[in-house]
């Protein structure tokens, strides 16, 4: 009996298994690039309606964290500065300023395009709806802006510096003497913890710096929960 396909056709399976498996692939890259919150991934730098230089303003000028985003340490939240925290310098520092012309716009009366709408600061570091995070609770037992955040005090434009994920977070609830510092620190940009021994250590009866996170969470008796209703509620 004639044959009715060639050799080469019992590597016909083998090239489909293959097509399907990078089929696959490429299916599930693009779910993860387009359909995973852009909020949610490391190096996430959006535009916002008004370029604000987080290194100059915090390196530069010495504004602290919480003269925008206020009330950090008293709520679960950071809030975003709203148009008169800003007005409070800029009506007097660089007003005429091209790049202030949304906040003027949102502001100040005097200006010929005034509308009195907020600005629409675009969101950068945003936790999915079903996770549950207190700043306030983490900035009172000495968790630093630093470590969620980076260092934006060196950032002009800012960025999304750490994934904030699941196992991200578990990381430092297992080990949360990693990131301790003493309360005063939360929001030095510039805290040394070797200096800081050098001036405290004897007092406080350490003499490392793994010492001193051991210290500071015998301290405040930080001991994180691992559930998942921890921050799933």
């Amino acid at each position: 009996m004639a044959q009715f396909f060639s050799n080469k056709a019992n590597l016909l399976p083998l090239k489909i298994i293959v097509c399907l498996f990078f089929l696959l692939l490429g299916v599930s890259a693009l779910i993860f690039y387009y359909a995973t919150p852009k909020a949610l991934r490391v190096g996430y730098q959006p535009d916002q309606p008004i370029p604000f230089d987080h290194s100059k303003h915090i390196t530069q000028v010495g504004l602290d964290c919480r003269y925008c985003h206020s009330f950090v340490e008293k709520s679960g939240h950071a809030t975003i500065p709203s148009a008169n925290t800003c007005w409070n310098c800029h009506r007097q520092v660089k007003r005429e300023s091209p790049k202030l012309i949304p906040l003027r716009r949102a502001i100040d009366p005097t200006f010929e395009d005034y509308d009195g709408k907020p600005i629409e600061w675009v969101r950068v570091h945003k936790l999915p709806d079903y996770v549950y995070f207190d700043h306030s609770a983490h900035i009172n037992r000495g968790i630093a802006c630093q470590t969620c955040h980076g260092n934006i005090n060196e950032m002009k434009k800012v960025y999304h510096s750490e994934s904030l994920s699941m196992s991200w977070c578990l990381d430092c609830h297992r080990s949360p003497e990693k990131h301790l510092r003493p309360l005063e620190a939360v929001f030095d940009f510039d805290f040394d913890a070797e200096e800081f021994l050098l001036s405290h250590g004897e007092r406080l009866g350490v003499d490392s710096v793994e010492d001193l996170g051991k210290k500071l969470r015998e301290m405040w008796n930080v001991n994180p929960k691992e559930s998942c209703t921890t921050c799933h509620r």
